[in-house]
């Protein structure tokens, strides 16, 4: 496994890849790995099989974090990150620095659609698809990959990043991986490191809030508002601070409608600690 930390020196090494016919798919990280990380590589990997280039990137993106978020204290741990991807049959990583993503202010910026972007995550983040959208576009120009892999714990920001290839015409597959849990049934999360361990367990009260959501729903309740005012209820209840609970549409997220795919979602915040979670049904 090589690491770049220049973009032309990883351009250079994939062009070789095209030329000898090799596919390449792509995983974006912000470091700090964990086992659901490295499950996406480890899709990548089947995405394009052995004869395939497997490229992940390891890049703190500062245009997605607002200026009270954790930015700076956010975990760089990349000699660790490349020890996991390597083990996870990774070939490539691209861990650049600032100076190297963002050679001059990033005036340039991908802003998705508001009836998606600005909703849930993006109401609470203002700005924080702008910039997950705007890094993601510059790291797919770099690797041009044939197939992208994202987590489907981060749900929203997989239906945004989707949307964007599809209406930008970008020659990408994107696959979503399955969001990956502890032996408890806590999503994994690189923020989760932050929590102690009595927080790891009182934070599985937010799974456990969705599947009361859930089961609500299933058993034929359908005022929708109040079942999501009891559970942002119940959590508050714990001294957890909520920001939503909800039950969407999977396919645009738009309130839950009888007879559709639906995906319950929930954030909030537990100490300092924000966490996020969902389920689909």
């Amino acid at each position: 496994m090589k690491i770049h930390h220049d973009i032309a020196g990883l351009r250079a090494e994939l062009a070789a890849g095209r030329r000898a016919a090799r596919q390449i798919a792509f995983v974006p990280t912000m470091g700090n790995l964990h086992d659901g990380h490295l499950a996406l590589v480890r899709q990548a990997r089947a995405a394009v099989g052995a004869d395939g280039l497997v490229v992940a990137s390891v890049f703190v993106n500062r245009l997605q974090f607002a200026p009270h978020e954790d930015f700076d204290r956010y975990p760089r741990t990349l000699a660790r990150d490349a020890e996991l991807l390597e083990g996870a049959t990774c070939d490539l990583v691209f861990a650049p620095d600032e100076q190297e993503m963002y050679p001059e202010p990033q005036g340039y910026k991908v802003h998705p659609p508001a009836e998606l972007a600005d909703i849930l995550e993006g109401h609470f983040r203002p700005g924080f698809f702008i910039g997950v959208c705007t890094v993601v576009a510059k790291l797919f120009q770099i690797v041009q990959p044939d197939v992208a892999v994202f987590g489907k714990k981060d749900y929203q920001q997989l239906m945004v990043l989707r949307r964007m290839v599809d209406q930008l015409a970008m020659p990408i597959r994107i696959l979503a991986g399955e969001t990956e849990r502890n032996a408890q049934g806590l999503a994994l999360s690189s923020r989760n490191g932050y929590l102690s361990e009595q927080q790891k367990q009182d934070a599985l009260l937010l799974s456990r809030t969705l599947k009361a959501a859930i089961a609500r729903w299933q058993a034929g309740e359908r005022d929708l508002d109040r079942i999501e005012a009891d559970a942002m209820q119940s959590l508050r209840d714990a001294g957890w601070a909520p920001d939503y609970v909800t039950l969407r549409r999977r396919h645009d997220l738009s309130p839950a409608r009888e007879g559709e795919p639906l995906v319950a979602l929930a954030a909030a915040k537990l100490g300092q600690t924000r966490l996020i979670d969902n389920l689909e049904f």
